[in-house]
């Protein structure tokens, strides 16, 4: 067999392979939070309160944190708000715990950085805005010597942050937007994937040469597209050199309702698919804690993380023996509090028993009134179609497979 053919066979066989096979990354510790590809899938969320306001930002981050958020960040526009989160921090240890916190830092914010890296777990920041120049309406070009000093101007900011970080033993996101990227980069690559890899990648080979490796990467964009591809090249272009840090992704100002979930999956869900991604942000126009449910669906959903219980459900047809909508929100009800199971609801025996053979328990439509229960592929018994949710529940505490609900 000649090396293209087995290239082929190998490169068929992982296309057509049902399991994920993550990117290899190095663990990044955030607050205790493991980050990497050893490790789940983490979930962020932020906060949307001033961070100056120091019992509202302590409430959100809690409500985050209670409804399973990982990971809180805030944001930190000025040296005031960094002192406050070290008062937030304070409130949390006093009034709750400590919940592992991301500062987001951006304009010119050198000094703003290193007064809150003596809170946080960790801190956030923007490549295109960390040294920040207003854009010339009159440029038409960057000298070698301007870029030459822009990067060094960066270094002399940059280092400072790294040096106390690494002392600290904390670590960072180097957070690329594709909106805000810095006026030497749109010069030079425009408006493209490859100008956002190319703004991160500056700042990764600054750490790199002061031996600090805590960083998270991300490469986030308001359009799907746009971010898969900026988030491929930069796994690509890391894993060339040698970089395997692991990735943040997100889809950022996705919007609201069911469009911004849907977006947002679009580009999340692709990208885990493919392995790549250890951390997500889902980012809604809505209550920060509504993005949590949808972080834990995308990554329940191609089997990453498994937190709640797993539904299977036909669309229902002509043949479907019983209401079946409201039998599954009647079996939802019940059962919803239960992690790690798998409950499917068929309509009917034509295609139930095969569609629903992964299932741990499922509840089939036998005959008019008659319904049939299963524990995977074996029918256990058939019970009235008024007994049935009552009977299924009763096999799953046979089973001890049952909790009381909270």
């Amino acid at each position: 067999m000649s090396a293209t053919m087995a290239e082929s066979q190998i490169s068929t066989s992982r296309r057509y392979d049902t399991q994920i096979h993550r990117r290899v990354t190095r663990t990044v510790n955030v607050g205790g939070v493991l980050i990497g590809s050893d490790h789940p899938v983490r979930v962020q969320s932020m906060i949307n309160e001033d961070t100056l306001d120091v019992e509202g930002s302590t409430a959100g981050i809690r409500r985050l944190h209670e409804v399973g958020c990982e990971i809180v960040r805030l944001t930190v526009p000025s040296l005031g708000h960094a002192k406050a989160v070290g008062e937030i921090c304070k409130r949390l240890k006093q009034t709750y715990q400590p919940v592992p916190l991301v500062a987001d830092v951006h304009h010119n914010g050198m000094k703003i950085a290193l007064e809150v890296a003596n809170h946080v777990d960790k801190v956030r920041i923007n490549p295109g805005l960390f040294v920040f120049d207003k854009a010339d309406p009159n440029r038409t070009e960057f000298s070698s010597e301007e870029i030459a000093s822009i990067r060094e101007r960066i270094s002399e900011n940059f280092e400072p942050l790294v040096t106390l970080l690494k002392q600290q033993d904390k670590a960072l996101r180097i957070g690329v937007n594709h909106g805000s990227l810095a006026e030497r980069m749109l010069f030079a690559y425009g408006d493209t994937p490859l100008g956002m890899v190319e703004s991160a990648m500056e700042f990764v080979r600054i750490c790199d040469a002061l031996d600090f490796h805590n960083i998270v990467i991300s490469m986030k964009a308001s359009r799907a597209p746009v971010m898969l591809a900026a988030y491929r090249l930069m796994a690509d272009t890391m894993d060339q050199e040698g970089f395997h840090y692991p990735l943040h992704l997100g889809v950022t100002e996705a919007g609201d309702g069911d469009y911004g979930r849907i977006k947002s999956t679009a580009g999340i869900a692709t990208l885990l698919a493919e392995g790549l991604g250890d951390t997500i942000r889902v980012s809604l126009t809505e209550a920060p804690e509504k993005e949590i449910p949808v972080c834990y669906s995308i990554l329940q959903s191609i089997g990453l993380r498994k937190t709640m219980v797993e539904y299977i459900s036909c669309p229902s047809c002509g043949r479907t023996l019983f209401n079946l909508e409201e039998v599954v929100q009647k079996v939802r009800d019940s059962t919803s509090h239960l992690v790690g199971l798998d409950i499917a609801v068929m309509g009917c025996i034509v295609n139930g028993p095969g569609e629903m053979a992964d299932a741990d328990y499922g509840y089939v439509g036998k005959g008019p009134g008659v319904i049939s229960l299963y524990r995977g592929r074996d029918e256990i018994r058939k019970v009235s179609e008024s007994e049935g949710v009552d009977a299924l529940i009763q096999l799953i505490k046979d089973d001890g497979r049952w909790v009381d609900p909270p």
